[in-house]
């Protein structure tokens, strides 16, 4: 056997095997290892925008919720003065109600204390013309007399 021939054939072989490796089997491969690259590039770049979104939408949330914050104080404080300001107008409505209930309740009182000194009077106007009827109608007796203004004095 020659060695020769037979490394000269190795050779050959080996170079056919690679120009057809390199033709048909390499091009597939680089291809698929190119698209791969590719995708995990993007896969990499959207991952670092999705990032870069994430905090922005943090700030966004942040913010909103200082905003959303700041508008619920503005409310509750509105809301408190408007409390207060009901309340203040509540305690004068009921402050002027109550003078009002006071001087008509002074005003009835005053009124039937008048009526009742009236009615007195008319009592006492028909008691004493009573009196004087019960005198008129008996003798003239200064014991009599005196025991009939006691009578009166009784009934008043």
């Amino acid at each position: 056997m020659n060695l020769n021939a037979t490394l000269f054939a190795q050779l050959v072989v080996f170079f056919i095997l690679a120009w057809f490796t390199m033709k048909f089997v390499w091009p597939p491969i680089m291809k698929a290892l190119d698209e791969r690259a590719a995708k995990i590039a993007d896969g990499l770049a959207a991952a670092d925008k999705a990032k870069t979104d994430l905090q922005l939408a943090e700030r966004r949330a942040t913010e909103e919720l200082r905003k959303a914050r700041e508008a619920a104080n503005e409310v509750r404080g509105g809301a408190e003065r408007q409390a207060a300001q009901i309340l203040d107008e509540a305690r004068a409505e009921a402050a002027r109600i109550i003078a009002a209930a006071r001087a008509a309740a002074e005003g009835e009182a005053a009124v039937a204390a008048q009526r009742a000194k009236e009615a007195l009077r008319d009592q006492v106007a028909m008691l004493a013309v009573a009196g004087a009827e019960r005198i008129l109608r008996k003798e003239i007796d200064a014991g009599k007399h005196a025991e009939l203004l006691d009578q009166l004095k009784a009934e008043l």
